[in-house]
């Protein structure tokens, strides 16, 4: 028991300072390329971070097709909120948060409670939020960069993330205690979506 409380330790550390939120998106850019920013978008910010690995450990607990259609979904929304947030439709930033801090509450809860929803009302979900964390990409697309390889890299991004995921969820459930681990992983990310709610991080 003892060991694994320590891996849950060590895999929220790891997920903390792996996922530390970037605060200059130009920066990114200047320094690597339109196409390695937008890579780096996701795999930098916490929220967009813990949601996306969230998928791929849900849709590997589903198994069959899942596994390629739930991140699928959220990949394709993704692509449709960030064209939406790139033209701004008006949805208020405040929302748009709102809903990405809600995606790392209802997705860590899955994980959690080691449960999976119907595969169309998880494919329902996944899609909603997809569509805001994408909508917040569009929204923050640095000045310098070129939209289109910008776009290309951070949807790159979170499908290698969702695979990370689906190896992560893979792996963990065929070992009891790994599947102890993540269920307490899952309440590490319940916990970070609710701080982003209450504006603690």
């Amino acid at each position: 028991m003892r060991r694994i409380k320590q891996l849950t330790l060590m895999t929220a550390i790891v997920v903390l300072l792996e996922a530390a939120p970037a605060a200059a998106h130009e920066d990114q850019v200047i320094e690597f390329g339109s196409f390695l920013g937008g890579l780096l978008h996701p795999v930098l910010g916490l929220d967009h971070f813990l949601a996306m690995v969230a998928v791929g450990i849900i849709s590997a607990y589903i198994g069959g097709k899942a596994i390629w259609t739930v991140p699928a979904t959220f990949v394709v929304m993704m692509a449709v909120g960030g064209a939406s947030g790139a033209y701004d439709f008006g949805i208020t930033s405040a929302f748009v948060e709102l809903s990405i801090a809600l995606s790392v509450i209802g997705l860590g809860a899955l994980i959690l409670l080691d449960r999976s929803l119907e595969l169309r009302a998880t494919m329902g979900a996944v899609a909603f939020f997809g569509f805001f964390h994408g909508y917040a990409h569009g929204m923050e697309i640095p000045t310098v960069a070129e939209p289109f390889v910008y776009a290309g890299g951070f949807l790159l991004g979170t499908a290698l993330i969702h695979l990370l995921g689906v190896l992560i969820g893979d792996i963990s459930h065929r070992y009891r205690a790994g599947t102890i681990a993540l269920r307490a992983v899952g309440g590490v990310f319940v916990v970070i979506g609710a701080l982003f709610i209450g504006g603690v991080l």
